[in-house]
């Protein structure tokens, strides 16, 4: 599905990520772990394609195809999808409207897809505007069912979320990554951002992986390396990789 070899990604004149490599395989969901600063969104923008993320070296492909210089909304007919942390308020656009526009559903699937995430009485409202935290990254994810990407990216979906709206939302997520469908027929595959690991009482992730200081130092079982950073901190994770 994805496959990143060497990449550099320099922000506003500084390399920001160095060195990383990543494979995802089809049907498998990663996790990526990391202190703030550390640079896992600005891999996501990076994949993503947001020309503010500049590769310097290093490829991406996705599918097969070689996407490194390809645009966002390339990426997007081929498969790709993100959720972001802090998403902006766009005014005078519906999100009903947006839904529409950007699926070939129609009122009445748009509306039903909606209620599956509490969303139906916003379909009329500007998009994220006096939404609460809860609601935004519900929006978010209903955007995404409309998609209905092969590869989905969510950068933090339970920060700023209440217990009920995780759960609802880790449903959510788990249709998307198809994780009702056995893990030999699955094709659908993701890469989750996540600080306090609570998504994964509701989503199942295969590998984890931990990034400081713009590279990623170590890969294992997500809820071992999840356990070992709340015993011991990420200092803990550099100090084993220097060993």
């Amino acid at each position: 599905m994805l496959e990143i070899s060497d990449l550099h990604v320099e922000v506003g004149g500084k390399e920001i990520l160095h060195d990383i490599n990543l494979n995802i395989r089809d049907g498998e969901t990663h996790v990526l772990m990391g202190p703030n600063g550390s640079g896992k969104s600005t891999l996501l923008m990076a994949i993503m394609g947001f020309s503010t993320f500049n590769i310097r070296e290093g490829t991406i492909r996705f599918k097969g195809e070689d996407v490194t210089q390809m645009p966002v909304h390339e990426r997007a007919l081929r498969g790709m999808g993100i959720m972001f942390q802090r998403p902006p308020t766009i005014s005078g656009l519906k999100l009903g409207k947006l839904l529409a526009a950007t699926s070939k559903k129609k009122e009445d699937e748009i509306l039903a897809l909606a209620r599956t995430v509490n969303m139906d009485q916003f379909l009329s409202r500007d998009i994220n505007r006096g939404f609460s935290g809860g609601e935004i990254k519900r929006s978010e994810i209903l955007q995404l069912m409309m998609q209905n990407p092969d590869f989905v990216m969510l950068d933090e979906p339970e920060s700023g979320v209440d217990l009920e709206n995780i759960h609802l939302l880790g449903a959510r997520i788990g249709n998307l990554l198809e994780k009702e469908v056995q893990i030999v027929n699955r094709k659908k595959s993701g890469l989750i951002i996540t600080h306090t690991g609570y998504i994964l009482d509701y989503v199942d992730a295969n590998i984890g992986h931990v990034m400081c200081d713009g590279e990623i130092k170590c890969h294992g079982s997500p809820r071992e390396i999840l356990k070992e950073i709340k015993e011991r901190g990420y200092k803990e994770c550099l100090e084993c990789r220097q060993k």
